[in-house]
């Protein structure tokens, strides 16, 4: 298949819809648009935010569900020269204010109903434009109707000025500190990636990709992308909550690619073996965020018998790092592969050689997906960045251990830090112990994951109560829940007199991880 050049991002929308004007290129529930619908929209988009102001570099925050408005503001940011940076709905007050202050966002495209989160935080950011996508009839004062916004603005994009060196988006992910970090990609990064995802995941126009994934979170991001890029149609959910749903709209729409993370899949099988289920539509079946058991290969096969399977492995400093060829399923079914095309990984012992076959080592990557940065943490920046090969060159270290077949595969084994991966979202275990210690009454909180076969990981925290309180696990969850997103809130509470300590007073993970063998 032969695309036309983008230097930027949003490029690939507007070399698309000259090839493919009346091609399907969004599906969201009852709304069907265009490629030409989409561009008209996005380029009006972009107008209004020059009108307001923005302009080359400027950060355009994106707090919306799962909606068709949420996945052409992106392409409305980009056009505008603006730097997108999508916040999942489900984040919490306190997160949102940090983003929104880090990133110096200058305008804020959101939905109505999540005021309650928004709205107290635009109160102390004075200089921050709020555009809602619905509900114009209730907006207070400062807020501004996004479809009044678009009225009368031009269909043809703005005059460009980026290159491809300049941000494209602030993709923001949780950190072992508890504070969320933006990760910087450019125009140039996200471009290589997508390219590179595109050749090994085989795609074209005539693809339908499902996303049931948040567009916050990169790897339903690139469902869009990929889409975009190729000419193919994306079928936008808000979520897998009601799967019955989801599996209507596979059938209906004649899905072709279905990205799920562990959760999902589990929650197929589970219900696959209550009621057989079958989609000979699908072509590709892809997953990451978390390890897929080797188990869960056969049985997919009976759900996807027409299907792909690729097992994957990244993160969102790079994207993308690794996939399993499916025609190696069989072969190799633990392992997450071989590096994406264009890339190059090291998996290195701790003095910085290549460890032997079978050997634990780091795993580092090189090339041009590799992020810019940390937005504004030079120093968590140069703890993932480290010298590369050439002079002035800086490879990824993930700080995820590795092993590595004699044929150069690579199968995961643990991780150096701390972080919980639970259906396919970053946890911060700070963070959750922060509002552990706003509780009144816990004494003492420490949280980790442990291994759930639905979510990929579990929160499990620990507490030890003051003297007088009567907290139970279920108010525990219950205020947990009322500042934390749900997939943060711990599913299991234990209940300890003391948490134990190291020998330099700290609490002791390793301990508290062996209470649970």
């Amino acid at each position: 298949m032969v695309i036309a050049m983008s230097r930027l991002l949003q490029d690939t929308l507007l070399n698309t819809v000259e090839r493919y004007p009346d091609r399907t290129a969004l599906i969201a529930g009852d709304v069907r648009m265009s490629y030409l619908e989409v561009t008209d929209y996005a380029c009006r988009l972009a107008h209004a935010l020059r009108e307001r102001g923005v302009d080359r570099g400027d950060r355009v925050a994106i707090f919306m569900d799962n909606t068709w408005q949420c996945a052409l503001s992106i392409y409305g940011v980009l056009l505008a020269g603006g730097v997108f940076v999508v916040i999942n709905p489900q984040t919490k007050r306190n997160k949102l204010a940090f983003i929104l202050r880090d990133a110096d966002a200058h305008v804020l495209l959101t939905d109505r109903h999540l005021a309650r989160e928004f709205g107290p935080v635009a109160e102390q950011l004075p200089t921050l434009q709020v555009l809602c996508a619905n509900d114009a009839n209730a907006l207070s004062a400062d807020m501004e109707s996004l479809t009044d916004a678009l009225i009368d603005m031009p269909t043809t994009p703005p005059p460009q000025s980026a290159i491809s060196l300049d941000l494209a988006a602030l993709i923001y992910t949780s950190g072992s500190t508890g504070e969320p970090k933006g990760v910087m990609h450019t125009h140039q990064s996200m471009l290589f990636v997508l390219r590179s995802l595109v050749e090994y995941l085989r795609l074209d126009k005539n693809d339908k990709l499902l996303c049931v994934l948040p567009l916050a979170f990169d790897y339903g991001l690139y469902q869009l992308l990929m889409s975009f890029y190729t000419g193919a149609t994306l079928v936008l959910e808000r979520s897998f909550t009601y799967p019955a749903q989801v599996f209507n709209v596979l059938k209906a729409e004649g899905v072709t690619v279905f990205p799920g993370v562990p959760t999902i899949f589990t929650m197929l099988l589970d219900a696959h073996q209550r009621q057989p289920l079958c989609f000979e539509n699908v072509l590709r079946v892809t997953n990451t965020a978390a390890a897929l058991p080797p188990s869960f290969n056969t049985r997919l096969r009976e759900i996807f018998p027409n299907a792909d399977i690729y097992r994957m492995y990244g993160l969102t400093e790079c994207k993308r790092v690794s996939y399993l060829p499916p025609e190696q399923i069989e072969q190799k079914p633990e392992s997450v592969g071989i590096a994406i095309p264009g890339t190059e990984v090291m998996v290195l012992d701790n003095d910085g050689q290549p460890v032997k076959p079978g050997e634990v080592g780091t795993l580092y990557v090189r090339g041009s997906h590799v992020m810019l940065g940390y937005w504004n943490q030079p120093e968590k920046t140069a703890h993932m960045l480290k010298p590369g090969l050439l002079p002035g060159e800086r490879l990824l270290c993930t700080h995820d251990l590795f092993t590595v077949d004699a044929d150069g595969y690579l199968y995961f084994s643990g991780r150096t830090d701390d972080i919980i991966k639970s259906r396919g979202e970053k946890i911060s275990p700070l963070e959750v112990e922060t509002v552990l210690y706003d509780i009144l009454g816990i004494r003492e909180a420490a949280v980790l994951g442990v291994p759930d076969p639905l979510l990929g990981q579990a929160v499990q925290a620990f507490v030890c109560l003051m003297d007088d309180s009567t907290l139970c696990e279920g108010k525990i969850k219950k205020l947990c829940g009322d500042k934390l997103e749900s997939f943060m809130v711990p599913k299991y509470v234990t209940f300890l007199p003391e948490l134990p300590k190291s020998a330099n007073g700290k609490t002791d993970k390793k301990a508290l991880a062996a209470m649970l063998c």
